[in-house]
């Protein structure tokens, strides 16, 4: 849920971009609305002077928060209709950007493309570099509302090579930050990272950049919480919050309401509670909140009452839910409507009021199946799996699936923004090396660009095929949990049918044809004096004693095998294993610790360690080329040892930077409170081992009685 709880605060490259202010006059509204009323048409079209002045006037109007959507897009409208018919020069540019720029305040996207590609075409026609690369920066963003990384990360990447080009370092450091939040959206974390300190490394030369100073530190905040570093989480954040001591940064952008904010939420995934409801509490008396930032007063409202809820604190509670959500339902705030509902449905089921913690959950689910973030919906299918046990086997599968097809679509995004870096910059160098080219020359180069079409052409299928194969796969997966489901249940079914055999054959061959024949020499004894039967009674119950011990090892028998039954993840294990065999030419051992009582490991650490050997075969198939590979589980004292291991080619660890598949078998340890140790060296092959602390009792060797 993290990404509902945290503010970007992010104001892109012009000063129409950020919150819109209140900065408008009631009294110059009632005289344009009067001199437009008695004035007619042909009177305001007498001069060029007069048109400037209407230009104004509309401007002013469409950024006007009075007004009803429809009005300030039509008198933007009248705005574009004027500067349109202007001459192409610098001015006409200017005025078009902030045709644009209302049409952003106003979300109106399909106009912002539309002017935006007008001012583009202007651009190129005036060879303006720096109106080109502002532009692009435009276009990057209405990408990324659309949520099309892709597309949006070229533009970016554009504008920075622009800015790069002319020396600009205030937008180029303002076009790293657009770069590095799209990155951090994606997953991408440490290249967002990376992306942030680029423009630090350039902000801090330049004077009078606070407000791009307090976006970096506030966006590296956010990315340290997103990867557990909390203490470096709040080291940035606090220096964001030290930056607003400067005040030529306006109090209507409520940034500080914004980092107490992100404090708070930092300390709410420490479990720290009550320093969260401090932070948050400060945020919520910050002056005009509500009217400057609405959609910030319901986000710390939610949080609030969330960390009272988990203090165990119920004071205005559900009141403050209830309060968050409806604002966020008169705004329309998908995400925020999705996390109110899964805080509600926490909160009754602590009540243990089911039914609304289901039916909260329910919507939520709904909600986030419409959205296009799958995060949201690996929430929601989370929660509504804790209150509905009755149903939580289906929402963990669909869970398990969600979260499989989000890492592929991170991991896709996160090399399709390399191969966008690594393609703009070779198209770039071919265009340079065509100005230095001489004519003579011309006929090589053009056989090079043939032969760089050809090699782009070739990468561009094998990626298809890549991602193909990857489709390919993962419905082979989703078949094989469905059939292992069937057949693991038809295994059980007959495994019972076996049991009931046996048991009847061991009592009726054994057991009751040895107590009807002590029965039959029981009454025999009453034909036979005491002191005769005494002896033979004592020898009877002797028997008896032997036949009880039967009966119970029989018993103990059958708790075994129901124990054998319940161990069904090796069996999902063994069958991942032969489908690595089936495909791939290395050779694969495996080995399970006896001593592991599966039945007592927790279903999240099963999920878990099966998508961590996923993702190592995965790296050994892809990377390793290794001939041998071997899985093992491993018994210890309070632990329990997962280690994959290969003879590939091996990798230098001090110099590799973790890539996607890395970090996220190490975001998985960390989910089971456990380790990741990886041991590799170029020409000596892998060691991956997981240590995950288990309880004392899981690897007692004995089984209860």
């Amino acid at each position: 849920m993290t990404a509902f709880f945290y503010v970007y605060s992010f104001s892109i490259f012009d000063e129409n971009h950020r919150h819109t202010l209140k900065k408008h006059s009631q009294i110059l509204l009632f005289l344009v609305l009067v001199l437009f009323g008695c004035t007619n048409k042909t009177k305001k079209d007498e001069n060029v002077n007069s048109s400037h002045d209407s230009l104004s006037i509309y401007f002013s109007l469409a950024n006007d928060i009075n007004l009803p959507l429809n009005y300030k897009q039509k008198y933007n409208q009248k705005a574009f209709d004027i500067v349109i018919a202007q001459k192409n020069d610098s001015l006409n540019r200017v005025n078009l950007f902030k045709v644009a720029n209302r049409y952003y305040n106003m979300s109106d996207w399909k106009s912002y493309q539309k002017v935006s590609k007008l001012i583009l075409e202007r651009s190129i026609d005036s060879k303006d570099s720096s109106s080109i690369a502002k532009v692009y920066t435009y276009l990057g963003d209405y990408y990324q509302s659309q949520m099309v990384s892709d597309s949006a990360f070229l533009n970016y990447f554009k504008a920075e090579k622009i800015y790069l080009g002319i020396n600009d370092h205030v937008n180029l450091a303002k076009t790293f930050l657009a770069k590095a939040d799209l990155q951090l959206n994606e997953g991408d974390f440490f290249a967002s990272e990376l992306t942030v300190f680029k423009s630090l490394n350039i902000l801090k030369t330049i004077k009078n950049a606070s407000h791009s100073l307090y976006e970096s530190y506030n966006l590296l905040g956010i990315i340290y919480n997103e990867r557990e570093e909390y203490d470096k989480a709040l080291e940035y954040h606090n220096k964001a919050l030290s930056i607003l001591e400067d005040k030529s940064i306006p109090s209507e952008f409520q940034l500080k309401a914004t980092s107490l904010n992100n404090i708070g939420y930092v300390y709410l995934n420490m479990h720290n509670f009550n320093k969260a409801k401090v932070y948050f509490k400060k945020g919520l008396e910050q002056k005009n909140l509500f009217n400057d930032y609405t959609v910030l007063y319901a986000m710390l409202l939610d949080n609030l009452a969330y960390s009272k809820f988990k203090s165990k604190e119920f004071s205005d509670l559900p009141l403050q839910f209830y309060n968050a959500l409806k604002i966020r339902d008169s705004l329309k705030l998908e995400s925020g409507i999705i996390l109110n509902k899964i805080h509600l449905s926490e909160y009754y089921a602590f009540k243990k009021d089911t039914f609304k913690a289901i039916q909260f959950s329910k919507q939520a689910l709904i909600l986030s199946r419409a959205s296009s973030k799958l995060r949201y919906t690996l929430d929601a299918l989370k929660q509504i799996a804790s209150v509905d046990p009755r149903k939580a086997s289906t929402y963990s599968k669909e869970y398990i699936q969600l979260n499989e097809k989000l890492q592929k679509a991170e991991r896709r995004m996160g090399e399709k923004f390399s191969r966008i870096e690594y393609e703009t910059n070779e198209i770039k160098d071919q265009n340079s090396n065509l100005q230095e080219k001489n004519k003579t020359l011309v006929y090589i180069f053009s056989i090079c660009t043939l032969l760089g079409l050809f090699f782009y052409v070739y990468k561009t299928q094998q990626a298809r095929n890549r991602e193909l194969l990857f489709k390919q796969q993962q419905q082979i997966a989703n078949e094989d949990i469905y059939n292992l489901m069937i057949s693991q249940q038809n295994d059980i079914e007959n495994t019972r049918i076996k049991e009931k055999k046996k048991v009847a054959q061991e009592l009726h061959d054994g057991v009751l044809g040895r107590m009807f024949g002590v029965r039959i020499s029981l009454d025999s004894l009453d034909k036979l004096d005491e002191a005769h039967a005494a002896p033979k009674r004592k020898k009877y119950l002797t028997e008896l004693k032997h036949i009880e011990e039967d009966i119970r090892e029989i018993s103990h028998d059958l708790n075994r095998e129901k124990s054998e039954l319940i161990n069904n993840f090796v069996a999902i294990l063994n069958k991942l294993f032969e489908n690595q065999q089936n495909t791939y030419r290395s050779k694969l051992i495996t080995s399970f610790d006896s001593h592991i009582k599966w039945e007592l490991v927790s279903n999240t650490v099963k999920i878990n360690l099966y998508r961590i050997i996923q993702e190592g075969l995965q790296n050994c198939n892809k990377y390793a080329k290794a001939k041998t590979i071997e899985v093992e589980f491993k018994s210890e004292i309070n632990y329990l040892i997962l280690s994959i291991s290969d003879d590939g080619v091996g990798f230098n660890t001090k110099r590799t930077k973790n890539g996607i598949g890395l970090h996220n078998i190490q975001y998985r340890a960390a989910e089971c409170k456990g380790t990741v140790t990886i041991k590799s060296a170029k020409g000596e092959g892998t060691i991956l081992v997981v240590k995950v602390p288990i309880d004392q009792k899981i690897n007692l060797q004995n089984n209860d009685s």
